[in-house]
């Protein structure tokens, strides 16, 4: 299992600055987090649902740990991968059995549909999963995850191939990148910024669709996992009842912190 998909559009990578003020934003939205504490404790209240958290590209369990903490104090039973560092097929087996393996036992473990969370290569992941194991998935909700578009519109695809050995244009690639960015056939939520400074934010759009939704927020690519927006952003994401899943509401002071929602 892979992610990235072929040229279609005339997107680029975000710019050589933009990508370079990256861990410093990180770091002020994990600042952040502090004044708003309260904020997020009054999120809506989880209904004890599994939910597996996937982590970006070269990433680990680690760099999600704040966000399964969040989601424990909010009521859920979230669970890491368990696969280490994120390096595609490495990770995760050729065609990402491994992963399907990890959902499956979280599944059977807790007797319940498991959400899936991944930011930016595991939200591609998660896509995938949905596609393969619809009935053992909730609902799915990606962290700057570019499915669409091309995958040379980011400034990491290189080192992609060169950590992985996968190259982005090979057959097996572009057809799991195909299966990533058709909709999944579950309630899917794109979270995403406009200042994303690693994948071009064009390319995480969400198709319009009964049960999709793209949720705007403002900060960088690395800190998604972190920012307090996005946070928010899942906790009510996730209350969402099974089966009666509504899009995002921005009304009142949401409208000041969720600047937009768009679709393909």
């Amino acid at each position: 299992m892979t992610t990235m998909i072929e040229d279609a559009a005339p997107v680029r990578a975000p710019s050589a600055f933009r990508a370079l003020t990256e861990l410093p934003r990180a770091f002020a939205e994990l600042s952040a987090l502090g004044m708003v504490g309260p904020m997020l404790a009054q999120a809506p209240r989880g209904d004890g649902h599994p939910v597996l958290v996937l982590p970006g590209f070269v990433a680990s369990d680690t760099s999600m740990r704040l966000l399964r903490n969040y989601l424990t104090k909010i009521g859920y039973d979230p669970y890491g991968w368990e696969l280490g560092r994120n390096l595609g097929p490495k990770a995760v087996g050729q065609d990402g059995e491994k992963l399907l393996a990890r959902l499956r036992a979280v599944h059977e473990q807790t007797g319940r549909r498991v959400s899936l969370i991944g930011w930016s290569l595991g939200g591609m992941m998660a896509r995938q999963l949905a596609h393969r194991a619809p009935a053992m998935v909730r609902q799915v909700i990606t962290l700057g995850s570019p499915f669409g578009g091309s995958p040379r519109a980011t400034n990491v695809w290189l080192a992609y191939e060169m950590l992985t050995g996968h190259k982005i244009d090979s057959a097996d690639a572009l057809a799991q990148l195909r299966e990533s960015a058709a909709p999944p056939p579950v309630p899917t939520t794109s979270i995403f910024t406009r200042e994303d400074g690693i994948v071009a934010w064009q390319n995480c759009i969400e198709p319009e669709g009964p049960e999709s939704d793209n949720i705007e927020v403002i900060g960088s690519h690395c800190g998604l996992a972190v920012n307090p927006a996005v946070l928010y952003a899942i906790a009510d994401r996730l209350a969402q009842p099974e089966g009666n899943w509504h899009p995002f509401e921005r009304t009142g002071l949401k409208a000041m912190v969720y600047p937009s929602a768009g679709h393909a």
